[in-house]
Parts: C-alpha cells; structure tokens; sequence
C-alpha cells in the first residue's frame, strides 16, 4: 500500500491529472454553453469519435497535424450543425438527434476507418494508431525557466498544445457567456426564449451557433485524444468522457469556472484506476468521486433550500406582517 501511495505521489501522476483532465474540459465547455441556450446535447461522445477519426485520417494524408486540426474542427461543427437541423428545423427530439450521433460515433466511425485505410487490427477491429508518426501529433510546449523547478516543472512544463488552449477556452467562454451581447443572448434564450424573440434576438440562430459552438469544442476534444493521447484512433477510443462532461457540467452548476474543479476528481480517480493492481478498481475508481461530488452537491442543495424557506416564513415583509389587537372602542357615557 505504501509503495502504491509513493507511486502516485509523483510529478508524473499529476501531469497525467492534468493531461487527461483536458478533453473532459472541451467537452464540458460544450455543454454548458448548449445547457445556457435551453437544450441539452448528449451527442458530445459522437462528435469526438467522428472529430478523432476526421484528424487523424487527414493527418496522415495530408502529412500535417495543423491540417488534421482543422479538419476535426470542421467535422465538429459541421456534425452539431446537422444535430441543429434535424432538432430545430425538422422538430425532431435532441435527445433522439444525440443518441444517433452517439451510435453512429461507435459504429459508424469504425465503418469509414475500415473503407477508407482498408487496415484491420485483428480480424474485426479498424484502428488508424498504426498509420500516425510522432510528426503528425500535436507538438508539445516546454515552457522556460519552469521546467528546471524540481517537481513543480514535471507539472506544469511539457503540456501539449490543445492543453493549454482548453484552459484558455475556459476563461474565454465564460468572458463570452457574460461579458459580451452574444453570451446575454445565449441565456436570455435559454430562460426565456418568448421574451428574448420579443426584443428582437432570433431564437433559432442562437441555438444554431451554441450547438456549432459545442461541436468546435468537440472537435478539439477529438483531436486531443487522437492526435496526442492515443497517437491514432480506435474503437470507442473517447471512453465515456463525453458523459462524463455532462455529469461535471450539471455538479458545476452550469458555469465555466464551475464545471472545471468538478472534473478533476473525475480525472485523479480515472489515472488512480489506471496504476490500480486490480482490474475492477480501473473500473469503479472513476465512478467513486462523481458519486461523491454529486451526494455533496445534492445535500447542499437541499439545506439551502431549507434555510431559504425557513427565512421566508420568519422574515415576512411589513405589509405581510399580523396586526396589532385593536383597542376596544369607547364605551358611551
């Protein structure tokens, strides 16, 4: 136990907290910014698989990972944008749109790679981790002077480059949701989509940009994992993260600095399963924190609930408030 204990108390453990804390943080963004315009996108685990398979192919075939960036992006937005039509133009349910994009992210995905690369893994299995060479991943950034720090440097310095731009997306999208016309508009629609269209704000195009908007963090999140974490893609290579992304969007409350915190247990618990000498606990570990932060959540909800409604019926406003017994009128002499 104690060697187990010595073993993640390294730099190297950290770094890894961090690392994989990333794509969870991409697509946690994407669903708050949907979750602020009134609608929720449970596709996020689809959108990744089809944005790591779109890098990484064009990628190798373009001999470019800037390329490969790009095109993830692209088939993010382009994914959500279909997601949009199908919910706001054909009224079909979002749930139903993000359940199809999901399986067609397990199984379709695997379809392409297999036409496309016409590589197998074994005899049924597709994957695309063979063709990508470490020219084509996402450089790394070593930053000056921080590295040399002993312990501390093996932390923060050696990120790659998608790491740093989610922490920075995560600054930029709540100055976005709350400093700018086009994030008031985002939840005005989301609270009231009636009295925002009344003022002018066309409904319809601000969710069509925070569902395009939750695609282009998707398609960072793919690029990241198959571009840089798993140097290739393959089969169900996103791993849940995209519902995990919603659990740290709802125990974050909705918010950007929020929902940041609440993936990191996730994340520990996910590279603790990881180094677990027992195969169960590579399973279970990740589950124990959300199940946690959510009982904690849960329950502070509910006190503050209960502290709210107990001044409510204890301060009650003057106008409210029992008159006094009223004197008896005089008696007549």
């Amino acid at each position: 136990m104690l060697d187990f204990l010595k073993m993640l108390l390294t730099p190297e453990f950290f770094f890894s907290i961090i690392r994989i804390s990333a794509p969870i943080l991409f697509a946690t963004l994407a669903a708050i910014v949907v979750e602020k315009a009134g609608f929720c996108n449970i596709g996020l685990e689809g959108l990744m698989m089809f944005s790591a398979l779109t890098g990484s192919l064009v990628s190798y075939y373009a001999h470019s990972w800037l390329w490969g960036l790009l095109a993830a992006l692209a088939i993010g937005v382009l994914m959500s944008l279909m997601m949009g039509f199908f919910a706001f133009q054909l009224k079909t349910d979002i749930t139903l749109v993000g359940i199809a994009i999901n399986m067609m992210g397990s199984g379709g995905t695997l379809f392409l790679c297999k036409v496309i690369t016409n590589l197998t893994e074994g005899t049924s299995m597709a994957s695309s981790t063979g063709l990508i060479t470490s020219n084509l991943l996402i450089p790394n950034i070593n930053i000056p002077l921080i590295d040399k720090i002993p312990f501390l440097g093996g932390i923060i310095s050696g990120h790659n480059l998608l790491t740093w731009v989610a922490f920075i997306c995560c600054a930029l999208t709540s100055m976005m949701l709350y400093k700018t016309s086009l994030g008031l508009n985002i939840r005005a629609v989301g609270e009231n989509p009636n009295a925002a269209s009344s003022v002018g704000v066309s409904v319809l195009k601000i969710k069509y940009i925070a569902i395009g908007f939750s695609g282009l963090m998707c398609g960072f999140g793919g690029a990241f994992m198959s571009m840089y974490y798993a140097a290739g893609w393959s089969l169900d290579m996103v791993a849940g993260r995209g519902f995990i992304a919603l659990a740290a969007q709802a125990m974050g409350g909705g918010e950007c600095l929020g929902g940041m915190p609440k993936k990191t247990p996730c994340a520990c618990a996910s590279k603790t399963g990881e180094r677990s000498p027992s195969r169960y606990g590579r399973y279970i570990s990740p589950l124990a924190p959300a199940g946690a932060v959510a009982a904690a959540e849960s329950n502070a909800r509910a006190e503050a609930t209960s502290n709210s409604s107990i001044a409510h019926e204890t301060e009650r406003p003057a106008h409210c408030s029992v008159p006094k017994t009223l004197q008896p009128w005089p008696s007549s002499v």
